[in-house]
């Protein structure tokens, strides 16, 4: 039986870094080690190691964990960055990409990065734009593999308050789903659990390369990890 995966965790705190640490609890192929700013709540048979430091120390501290794969969860919303795009895109780009760079010099072969659908670094709107930018930098990075996981809407618990807007919105998915078809299903919502799934299974696949995982795609790879 082979070693397991050491699988560097970022933002295990939010809604799809959750649902990383419940789906991975009693799996043998990974080992998450959870590295963050605050203390990180585990789920019942969690064995994730968590190490707490600054940003200003994560480079030390990824170093040290020596990961073989990435998955990188981190992300913000404008609103809760007080309407300021540049600290926006700080969290969502920079970060994630100054990340990138400190897990490939410490030998990560691979990077998960939970994006999102319509992510293109031309587009207007911000929050894509900066996910299409983001996306673009690590592939200036030299992993073997990275995946960019692309959902639409999430679907999940969430630890802090949803606005109304968000809430209607989840409401009606289901409905609205249905009438996303052909190349509109890529924009169909999805459940936290299966992009925090098909995350666990992309550090398992091992060609390698650059794969857009869109809608569809996630589905499949979440399939996979839950098949065993």
């Amino acid at each position: 039986m082979s070693d397991p995966l050491r699988v560097l965790l970022l933002g295990a705190s939010g809604l799809v870094g959750r649902c990383v640490l419940e789906q991975a609890v009693g799996r043998s192929e990974v080992r998450l080690v959870g590295l963050s700013r605050r203390e990180v709540a585990l789920p019942p048979g969690s064995l994730m190691e968590v190490h707490l430091a600054p940003v200003e120390g994560w480079a030390q501290e990824i170093a040290a964990i020596a990961p073989d794969h990435v998955i990188c969860a981190l992300g913000t919303t404008i609103r809760k960055q007080g309407g300021d795009a540049a600290a926006f895109a700080s969290v969502d780009r920079d970060q994630v990409l100054d990340v990138a760079r400190m897990a490939k010099n410490a030998g990560a072969r691979g990077f998960v990065a939970v994006s999102s659908v319509g992510a293109d670094p031309s587009a207007k709107a911000l929050y894509m734009r900066t996910k299409g930018e983001m996306e673009a930098g690590l592939g200036r990075c030299g992993f073997s593999r990275i995946d960019l996981l692309r959902p639409g809407l999430l679907r999940g618990e969430r630890t802090g308050d949803m606005r109304v807007l968000e809430r209607i919105a989840a409401l009606g998915a289901p409905l609205a789903d249905l009438m996303l078809q052909g190349e509109r299903r890529k924009y169909r919502s999805i459940r936290a659990a299966d992009v925090a799934a098909a995350a666990l299974q992309a550090v398992r696949e091992k060609a390698p390369g650059r794969f857009v995982q869109e809608h569809d795609q996630i589905m499949r790879l979440s399939a996979r990890w839950n098949s065993g």
